[in-house]
């Protein structure tokens, strides 16, 4: 019988989270370093880099894994799609799509037992389009 890993609630990996239920831009590594920083001035960004991983890997927060774009983290788990800005970068979160969108996705594909599927939009944001 295997046994899940417990990790303990360090107060580096809270602050982390809680940074990321603060926001819904999506923030890049450095960008959670920068805001966990505002409130533990010591914290390394390899630490950051750790929690964020293993945060993803718990469950807790979406690491955020996009094509030409560096991987950016969202403290919302519940699945959902996203969209980004092929100018500026912004990823914005969809939660509404037509129902047909998807279809029915298929459990085996080319020998492949599927297990997931990721859908990435890319357009132009409001702001870039205004501009």
């Amino acid at each position: 019988m295997t046994q899940k890993k417990q990790h303990r609630n360090t107060p580096q990996r809270r602050v982390v989270l809680e940074e990321l239920h603060k926001v819904t831009s999506h923030p890049t590594a450095v960008e959670v370093y920068e805001m966990v920083r505002q409130r533990m001035p010591k914290v390394s960004l390899g630490t950051i880099y750790r929690n964020l991983e293993l945060l993803a890997e718990m469950g807790q927060i979406q690491k955020v894994d996009l094509v030409s774009s560096e991987a950016r983290f969202d403290g919302n788990p519940k699945p959902h799609h996203h969209v980004r800005c092929t100018r500026c970068g912004r990823v914005d979160d969809l939660h509404e799509l037509p129902l047909n969108l998807l279809g029915n996705v298929p459990s085996e594909v080319g020998g492949y037992s599927i297990i997931g599927h990721r859908l990435e939009f890319v357009g132009i944001c409001g702001d870039c389009n205004d501009g």
